[in-house]
């Protein structure tokens, strides 16, 4: 069986239909995940796929896109990206470097309407991961800069993102593989610590790269936070 199916998208920009390519269900269990929840497959990684760039305009979403656009976000775009487009189909199989092309494509299309902070943050931190998956540290480290500060706007400007365990965790591990320990363990802190927050596998794995810090501050004798002298979480 062809690890590929092909899905027909409308374009929310321009009207047009196009064919993207998906990855089959059965394929996507992932071999193994990082910390930040950057997973590893056996064959084909479905994140290759998850955006949609539409060959006529170039218009590029993923599933968490806004479903339609007004006038003025989509002279924006034409502004900013569209003009500028020519013909090019990502319909088929996807190379690491289409991949990418296909992801800051997004990036563009994300930011030329003001799509949400949240969506946005997705976008950089899997072009974090890309860059992970090609031995890329400082390009990865870059990207992770950018999405722990979208995050950061997330968590600051949404309503419901103040208990959102998994949002606070992940503002946590990017500051932790960024080596801003002293962040890190604040924002595990708050996972641990907010009696409000009730999502087990989020307190569980902030306490695991609480103790992980506190490993690697003690074996390079680095002076502890504060919260950790306090308490061992």
């Amino acid at each position: 069986m062809e690890p590929l199916f092909q899905i027909k998208i409308d374009c929310i920009c321009c009207d047009e239909s196009f064919k993207t390519s998906r990855v089959r269900p059965s394929l996507k269990k992932a071999i193994k995940t990082d910390s930040d929840f950057c997973s590893y497959f056996k064959t084909v990684n479905p994140d290759h796929y998850v955006v949609r760039v539409c060959p006529f305009c170039g218009f590029s979403t993923t599933e968490n896109f806004v479903g339609k656009i007004n006038d003025k976000q989509r002279a924006a775009y034409y502004e900013k990206v569209g003009s500028q487009w020519q013909y090019r189909d990502y319909g088929g199989e996807r190379t690491a470097a289409s991949a990418m092309e296909c992801y800051k494509l997004a990036l563009l299309t994300a930011q030329a309407i003001g799509e949400k902070d949240r969506v946005i943050a997705a976008l950089l931190h899997h072009i974090a991961w890309l860059y992970r998956y090609e031995g890329k540290k400082d390009q990865e480290n870059r990207f992770i800069q950018f999405a722990h500060d979208a995050y950061l706007r997330v968590y600051e400007t949404e309503t419901d993102s103040i208990s959102n365990a998994r949002l606070m965790y992940l503002i946590g591990e990017l500051n932790n593989r960024l080596g801003n320990y002293n962040d890190a363990v604040r924002w595990f802190g708050r996972v641990i610590h907010d009696k409000k927050i009730v999502d087990a596998a989020m307190i569980r794995a902030s306490r695991e790269q609480w103790q992980q810090i506190r490993e690697v501050m003690t074996g390079r004798g680095l002076e502890l936070p504060e919260e950790m002298q306090q308490s061992g979480a």
